[in-house]
């Protein structure tokens, strides 16, 4: 029964063969498309100019987990989020989070300066006037949006829109 089985599978067995093929090639391909997609992405070479003057290299905050938030002044969610920010910033500075609010590059200066002091925001503020920050950060255009930068230097989360503070302790949790 068995060689029966063989012999009428054997007319097929070339054209078989190059099918089966096909589809482990589509398949590796694909597992190893959505693998790659899912690698963290190196934190972009950029450095930020913030509020006070300041001239502050992401790279030079290696070796530290570090948030990085775009924001808006007339973003009710943004400013909703600053609280929490605060929060974690006075949870865990002491321990090297750093914290850097990128003002998009549609938001006034003296609009910036005027919500950092009403706020009283201890973590770096910076300006976006030209929109290179959120170019180099893959093109944000919704604020808020948060990215979380491993100490490795590796982006660790992206969140688009408000993001959940316990979800974002619980990501930082991994490094204190």
């Amino acid at each position: 029964m068995v060689r029966q089985l063989r012999l009428s599978f054997l007319p097929y067995q070339p054209w078989l063969q190059r099918l089966l093929l096909g589809i482990a090639i589509i398949t590796l391909g694909l597992l190893l498309g959505f693998w790659q997609r899912n690698l963290p992405e190196s934190a972009p070479v950029v450095t930020f100019k913030t509020i006070v003057g300041e001239q502050l290299k992401l790279v030079e905050l290696k070796g530290r987990p570090v948030i990085v938030t775009f924001w808006a002044t007339d973003c009710a969610s943004c400013v909703k989020e600053i609280p929490h920010l605060i929060e974690l910033y006075q949870r865990y500075h002491a321990q090297g989070l750093e914290i850097v609010a990128v003002a998009m590059y549609y938001d006034l200066p003296n609009h910036v300066v005027e919500m950092t002091r009403q706020k009283q925001i201890p973590y770096r503020v910076a300006l976006d006037l030209k929109a290179d920050l959120a170019r180099a950060f893959g093109n944000v255009q919704l604020t808020p949006t948060t990215f979380l930068i491993a100490p490795d230097g590796l982006v660790a989360a992206k969140i688009v829109g408000a993001f959940k503070l316990s979800d974002l302790q619980n990501q930082l949790a991994h490094y204190f």
